[in-house]
């Protein structure tokens, strides 16, 4: 589809002059003698590009330029004008202006002024659309109050420079937070780097962070850069950082005290700019009073805290996350997407979710794909490692399936009232010292919760 131009300029012979130059290049071309007429053209045909005559009666180029910004930003407008001003080419740049040509125009420079408008416009188009696809996995999904005190959280952390540290539990969505903190961040553009600091090993955790020069130690055949210059103005996401070795902490700590640290082996003094986030489901307070953690460091991490609540905190956003994975997995595996009942989106709130949310995307995987029927029913739903753990049909004895299931059913109801044994007891309406004797005769714990974990 061609581009539509749309000329601005109260003078007949420079629409038409500038109309025949654009209908030459195979543009589509609209043209306005006023700013009102150019204002409403905007708001009706929305053109790719706007050459705007600063001279205008009535309502001059500058408010012209004003409302095209308001109606739709990410128009280029060029600024054309027949008395040559440095302040005005200023003041129409600061508003957004792309560029700005003095009359009499050259056709050349027309047409250069247009080309390139059009292809840095074309080009934002294509990195937006980019940073969306990059973007789409990472989103919180759910209408909760804690969920919604947690996006306005992150909108507020987002902008600025300061330190984040992000704690939850396992599977809860640390990283997630992380993603969107830097997508809607001033560094959006720039390196999110992750470190997962509990999955490298402490004699390499340097080495990675820092970097290593050539031959610093065995194995060391080449120069190779850390994490740390790497992210240099973006971003990096320490994850798990409670485990992280003393000896290093002390290493971070001074990093984000000067913004510069040596190669492993080095000796040159490599500076950076890199906005640190960081994340753990440890108490990183307690670890630090028991001499497990830095206190200092704690505090420099510890500037801007969020929390993400786990699963069983917002289980009214259960339903939304059970239709998002389905939805989302019925499309990558292609095909239609599954229904799930009521009763079995009723048994999933039931459920206690020491997993949360990965948990939850684990279950939801495994009956998209294992169950036979187009809807997924409670028949379908056991808990324990998103595994069908049990067949009550294969025992022997009615007492055998009979005391299955209610192993099952227990440790089922433990863990949605998260192991409160008052609670459990009033849901499966027994006396507290019959669930004692219960829980005691199945061998079910925290550690062993029976099959229905």
């Amino acid at each position: 589809m061609d581009p539509v131009v749309l000329v601005v300029d109260d003078e007949e012979g420079i629409r038409e002059s500038l109309s025949g130059i654009f209908d030459d290049e195979g543009y589509s071309v609209l043209t306005a003698a006023t700013g009102e007429d150019a204002v409403r053209i905007v708001r009706e045909q929305t053109p790719d590009l706007v050459f705007l005559d600063v001279w205008l009666p009535m309502m001059d180029g500058i408010q012209t330029l004003q409302e095209i910004n308001a109606i739709k930003s990410d128009i280029p407008v060029v600024i054309i004008s027949g008395h040559g001003n440095i302040e005005i080419a200023v003041k129409a740049t600061k508003m957004g202006a792309y560029d700005f040509l003095e009359k009499p125009l050259s056709l050349e420079r027309v047409l250069i002024s247009a080309r390139r408008a059009l292809e840095r416009s074309a080009l934002e188009r294509e990195n937006m659309t980019l940073r969306e696809s990059l973007t789409g996995r990472w989103r919180l999904i759910g209408d909760s109050t804690p969920i919604k005190a947690l996006r306005s959280q992150i909108e507020m952390a987002a902008k600025g420079n300061s330190r984040v540290l992000i704690t939850g539990e396992s599977g809860s969505g640390k990283e997630v937070v992380a993603r969107l903190l830097h997508g809607r961040s001033n560094r959006s553009d720039k390196p999110f780097i992750e470190v997962n600091c509990a999955a490298i090993p402490q004699e390499l955790i340097e080495s990675e962070l820092f970097g290593h020069e050539k031959g610093s130690f065995t194995g060391a055949f080449e120069k190779k850069k850390g994490k740390f210059e790497l992210a240099d103005n973006g971003m990096l996401f320490l994850d798990e950082i409670g485990d992280m070795s003393l000896q290093t902490q002390a290493k971070v700590l001074r990093v984000i005290e000067t913004q510069e640290f040596q190669r492993v082996g080095g000796s040159l003094n490599i500076k950076v700019d890199v906005r640190i986030i960081s994340a753990t489901n440890k108490n990183l307070e307690d670890e630090a009073k028991n001499g497990r953690f830095r206190s200092d460091l704690f505090y420099r991490l510890n500037v801007i805290p969020i929390h993400v609540p786990p699963l069983r905190e917002r289980k009214d956003d259960i339903k939304l996350l059970v239709d998002y994975f389905i939805n989302s997995l019925a499309a990558e595996y292609g095909q239609a997407p599954k229904k799930i009942t009521p009763e079995a989106v009723g048994m999933l709130q039931d459920y206690g979710w020491p997993g949360n949310v990965r948990e939850l995307r684990n279950l939801i995987e495994r009956l998209v794909i294992m169950t036979p029927t187009p809807a997924i029913s409670p028949k379908d739903v056991r808990f324990k490692g998103a595994e069908v753990v049990v067949d009550y049909f294969s025992c022997k004895t009615l007492k055998e399936a009979r005391d299955a299931f209610e192993k099952d059913f227990i440790a089922y109801k433990l863990e949605a009232n998260q192991w409160n044994i008052s609670k459990t007891a009033e849901a499966l309406s027994i006396e507290r010292s019959n669930l004692h004797r219960k829980i005691k005769s199945y061998m079910i714990n925290p550690g062993n919760k029976g099959t229905a974990q």
